[in-house]
């Protein structure tokens, strides 16, 4: 079954619903091929046109910037409940266009989930700002590329262009207006960072109506041993 997961790198709640997501899978324990695609949340910032969270949001969202940390801190405890890290302070806001192009680079080497998480990691958790083209390629590397790959990418404007901007028409296509974005199965679509057994019992519902509805009861059949006769 396939699940197709709009996100940006740039989202808080994409790092959560990635973890919680991925619990529920755990827990479905069925076969899942999870499908990462691109949504930016900000695509007219440049990689390293940056401003610190705080300042963003307030700006952005109209609060004060005490509403706006403490926005911050509960992400904290949300995230801190999923058993990841979170920096409430001093983290800033960037662009993430070339991001999501290497982690189309990423997909194509089989490193999609690797390079997703590696990704999320350095910009929510660790204390180095994202967004300059050295750290990038340094995440990049340490989650499996090449770097003269992640290299030839970056100074590359149109490399994975096309790809990035293709699952953005295909996000707006679906209705999507923000992230994370889940689509299961081609079927149902689940908005936001929901709870882990939301997505367990989406998932559930999913590969319950794949299966074929059998009729008939002892008549004969052949089985793994072979056909009665």
């Amino acid at each position: 079954m396939r699940v197709d997961v709009w996100s940006d790198i740039s989202c808080p709640w994409c790092y959560v619903g990635k973890a919680r997501f991925g619990k529920a899978v755990e827990e479905f324990g069925g076969e899942v091929e999870v499908r990462h695609r691109s949504f930016e949340l900000d695509p007219h910032r440049g990689t390293e046109e940056t401003e610190q969270v705080v300042a963003m949001l307030s700006k952005k969202y109209g609060m004060s910037a005490q509403q706006a940390q403490e926005g911050e801190e509960r992400l904290k405890g949300l995230a801190a409940a999923e058993g990841l890290e979170y920096r409430a302070e001093g983290r800033d806001h960037g662009g993430s266009f070339d991001i999501h192009r290497l982690l189309h680079l990423a997909a194509e080497r089989g490193l999609a989930d690797e390079a997703w998480q590696a990704f999320y990691t350095a910009n929510f958790a660790e204390e180095a700002s994202l967004f300059s083209r050295d750290r990038i390629t340094e995440v990049a590397v340490k989650a499996g590329l090449e770097e003269s790959e992640v290299e030839a990418v970056l100074d590359d404007p149109a490399a994975y262009r096309d790809a990035v901007r293709a699952d953005e028409a295909e996000a707006a296509s679906l209705g999507a207006t923000g992230v994370p974005f889940f689509v299961i199965d081609g079927k149902y679509g689940v908005s936001g960072a929901q709870p882990t057994e939301v997505f367990a019992q989406v998932l559930e519902k999913a590969w319950d109506e794949r299966k074929p509805v059998v009729l008939g009861g002892d008549a004969e059949a052949c089985g793994p041993e072979g056909c009665a006769v």
